[in-house]
């Protein structure tokens, strides 16, 4: 069993920056399909950044390359999502999911395809 804790979200300025965190509880992230999905009201969950923590390498959603980074601290089991340059449109409930496995690990990866999920930390940005 993984679980999983979001930090992080608050309210900015458009352009302003957020980390987003995700520690993990019961698991060592070290070999887990992770990453970030948001949810925005009215609209359906889609994926945001994925990373294969084993070495793999990150994908992100077009909305949102140049200006997220997901990245990992093994020792700290905790996932980061780097959130800068900030725009309204980035406003949602952002949530960490996880898997097993690498194939098929990426930020087209369905959500209903990631076992585990935290609840959720709100960002909102104004303009």
């Amino acid at each position: 069993q993984v679980q999983l804790v979001e930090s992080g979200g608050g309210s900015v300025q458009a352009g302003g920056s957020l980390r987003l965190s995700c520690g993990a509880f019961g698991y060592s992230i070290s070999n887990l399909c992770m990453g970030w999905f948001r949810q925005a009201p009215g609209k359906g969950r889609e994926g945001v950044a994925v990373i294969y923590t084993d070495g793999g390498t990150p994908t992100y959603d077009d909305s949102v390359k140049g200006r997220f980074t997901i990245s990992q601290d093994n020792a700290k089991n905790t996932l980061y999502l780097q959130m800068d340059s900030l725009k309204p449109e980035d406003t949602a409930m952002y949530y960490c999911a996880a898997r097993f496995g690498g194939l098929l690990c990426s930020s087209k990866t369905p959500p209903a395809d990631f076992r585990y999920w935290g609840r959720g930390t709100q960002v909102t940005v104004s303009s």
